[in-house]
């Protein structure tokens, strides 16, 4: 186990020095969004952020429901897919910068409960602006307005919470995500919004007492169900976190994040084998990148 360890050690140093590195690059990125009904979607907001680099944009479909992202570099990246009255839809993937990358085909599935009139739209767009410009306290304000005048809205609590978060606020925020919960009991989002609340406060019991709340399979989004998972790992709960990680590989087969994680969770776990069955997964969905030299340094040490 000494050997791992040191991989282990080296993989974190080199994950660390690639985060300084910016995003722009020669690469291309497209796709195109949809309805259920197949109808294009204009107007939803594509947030990608490259992972090495810790930075990103923005961009806007048109009326055709398609979007392009120019001039990226190659390599892991999440994207965020909003577009009001519809939920939200993330994934991650690995982008070529110098080969043609497929087109990016997403269906975004109509919010059930929630009218968005243009007057919640107008004022949430504003408040969206003013959070993505880190004036969190004034995008506060404007959601709690939001709340005041559309009581029924309550999805719009966890922007609230989120500002309060991102102002290291977490008894607000707290306070904010429990009034989902006040309506939609089982929302995971929100349990887990909760435990991240408690983890930033340093009690760790709590936030893990929330963390088993969730139902793991009531989450759809692959980057949530991942995020829950690296809680664990980071606390050396690898019994809870390889549970978490296979069920993101499982939402996402080329979630390459997901992947690494879980092959570094079997190798901690003594399950070897599972750990070499993983890590050959991961090469075939990135070959080239640093971290698949990582990968290879692993599965030549497990074979031996």
């Amino acid at each position: 186990m000494k050997k791992i360890l040191i991989f282990m050690v080296a993989a974190l140093i080199l994950t660390g020095l690639l985060f300084a590195q910016e995003y722009k690059g020669k690469g291309r990125a497209m796709g195109v969004v949809t309805d259920e009904q197949g109808n294009p979607l204009e107007g939803v907001t594509v947030k990608l952020f490259y992972v090495k680099g810790q930075q990103g944009f923005s961009v806007k479909t048109d009326k055709d429901g398609k979007w392009v992202a120019a001039w990226i570099r190659g390599g892991q990246w999440n994207i965020d897919f909003e577009k009001i009255g519809y939920a939200p839809k993330k994934i991650a993937v690995e982008l070529q910068e110098f080969q043609k990358n497929p087109e990016i085909k997403i269906t975004m599935v109509k919010v059930e409960g929630l009218v968005v009139t243009e007057e919640i739209k107008e004022m949430l767009e504003k408040g969206n602006k003013l959070f993505d410009e880190q004036k969190y306290d004034e995008a506060r304000v404007v959601y709690e307005e939001i709340m005041a005048k559309f009581p029924d809205a309550y999805p719009i609590w966890k922007n609230v919470g989120n500002c309060y978060f991102a102002m290291e606020k977490y008894a607000e925020a707290e306070q904010a995500y429990q009034k989902i919960l006040e309506k939609d009991a089982n929302n995971a989002d929100a349990m887990v919004a909760i435990g991240n609340t408690y983890l930033n406060r340093g009690d760790k019991d709590k936030a893990f007492e929330w963390y088993g709340k969730v139902n793991v399979d009531k989450i759809t989004d692959p980057v949530v169900i991942y995020n829950v998972g690296t809680m664990y790992y980071n606390n050396s709960r690898f019994a809870e976190a390889l549970v978490y990680y296979q069920k993101a590989v499982e939402k996402q087969k080329n979630f390459t994040d997901a992947l690494y994680q879980l092959g570094l969770t079997y190798l901690n776990l003594q399950k070897n084998q599972e750990a070499i069955n993983t890590f050959e997964e991961y090469l075939k969905v990135d070959s080239e990148s640093g971290r698949a030299d990582q990968v290879r340094a692993f599965l030549s040490y497990l074979k031996k």
